[in-house]
């Protein structure tokens, strides 16, 4: 195996023998029988990493074949001794064609100015979070009628492995995992560097809504609680280019891969593609508020696709040397493209949309905590049906550099 793989082994086995000598100091003050036992346990673990830090060794040092042949390349990466810029190592042409090309990359998208931003001189990233997101809609579905509806808070939880500059994530509800089925979940990708960043997501939600009515002739107002035939999916990607890369770092908020050191904000703009699905069944609405509705028609299903340009401004406010406050402002607006109409009503061809989000984190060496929100807001208009949608999010997480 590589090498990669005993120092993960070997942070575990670290953690797990920190964690015995803070229980082998507590119970030295409770109880002196106690401590022999608690001596012998921490010693087992001790015993442990020292075999496992052996292994290592043993594994980096053994002796191999070093003549310099076709495959001796292969031969020194799994004893930990390869040279990337080693010029008498006959690499494959492929391997040694993605090595140019990354420092390439590297050199050309992904450097700083080392008075504003540094690295944190790790790769790899571990992540657990808690996520938590309602979405609302409001307007006029019928005639003289206003509604309100706003789903049941969602309360996720979810675990997020990072590479350099490649990210993904899955969340699952935490009322799923206890009772079944899947009500709701989030898929999250994510690749930041200096220069660009892209992202794309999957959401789907079912929970219950709450809905508020009012009728705006006789001013008859109804509240429905727990809703269920309120179903919502989407899913979309978005493509920026980050103007101030030099001194701004978007990663430094919200991938924790960076280190912001003196404040700076930049201006981005690049793409943002968009698939909704929504569906509401009149239906399933009790029987006297059908008839206070005064209609037995069913909602169409809004379905449809925006095609949008993306314009904003994200700033960086360095507070102290462990505080990090990001805030980002970004307006898009397109074409819509409807899949799926009914009742002949002809939706607008313009989206107009709004995404705000903040990012605050706290680092402490090789550990980090942080919080993540942000507001999308879109309207939807047609000939009948006039609303605003909005998914409001918050993330709080906390992970480890390795």
């Amino acid at each position: 195996m590589g090498k990669g793989f005993y120092i993960v082994l070997l942070l575990m086995v670290s953690w797990l023998a920190a964690a015995g000598q803070t229980v082998s100091a507590d119970t030295v003050v409770a109880a002196d029988t106690v401590v022999t036992d608690t001596a012998v346990h921490l010693n087992k673990f001790q015993q442990i990493k020292a075999r496992v830090m052996e292994r290592i060794e043993e594994k980096m040092n053994e002796p191999y074949d070093t003549v310099r042949d076709g495959n001796y390349w292969w031969r020194a990466m799994k004893h930990g001794k390869v040279d990337v810029t080693g010029k008498t190592i006959h690499y494959p042409k492929f391997l040694r064609f993605a090595w140019r090309a990354y420092k390439w990359g590297d050199k050309a998208f992904n450097s700083y100015d080392s008075a504003y931003v540094v690295g944190t001189g790790k790769n790899w990233k571990l992540i657990l979070s808690s996520n938590n997101w309602v979405d609302t809609y409001m307007g006029e579905p019928f005639a003289d009628s206003w509604v309100e509806m706003r789903s049941n808070l969602t309360s996720n939880v979810g675990v997020q492995l990072s590479f350099m500059a490649v990210s993904i994530g899955f969340t699952v509800g935490l009322s799923d995992l206890i009772h079944g089925g899947t009500k709701s979940q989030k898929v999250d990708f994510s690749f930041t560097c200096a220069r660009f960043s892209a992202d794309a997501y999957y959401m789907e939600n079912s929970r219950p809504a709450t809905v508020w009515f009012k009728d705006k002739v006789s001013g008859e107002k109804l509240t429905f609680r727990d809703f269920g035939g309120f179903k919502r999916k989407s899913y979309g990607m978005s493509a920026y280019y980050i103007f101030n890369n030099r001194h701004y770092a978007q990663a430094a908020a919200y991938c924790f891969s960076k280190y912001q050191r003196r404040s700076a904000g930049s201006l981005i703009a690049g793409v943002r593609l968009l698939h909704r699905d929504m569906s509401i069944d009149v239906q399933e609405l009790p029987d006297f508020a059908r008839e206070s509705l005064n209609t037995d028609a069913e909602l169409p299903r809004f379905l449809y696709n925006d095609y949008c340009v993306m314009v904003g401004y994200g700033y960086n406010w360095v507070m102290g040397k462990k505080w990090l406050l990001n805030l980002t402002l970004a307006p898009y607006t397109g074409y819509r493209k409807m899949i799926a109409t009914q009742h002949e009503d002809r939706a607008s061809d313009w989206s107009i949309n709004l995404k705000a989000r903040m990012g605050l984190v706290y680092n402490h060496k090789q550990f980090f905590m942080g919080m993540q929100s942000y507001a999308d807001i879109h309207r939807y208009k047609s000939e009948q049906h006039n609303f605003l949608g909005s998914i409001i999010d918050c993330t709080i997480m906390a992970g480890i550099r390795f």
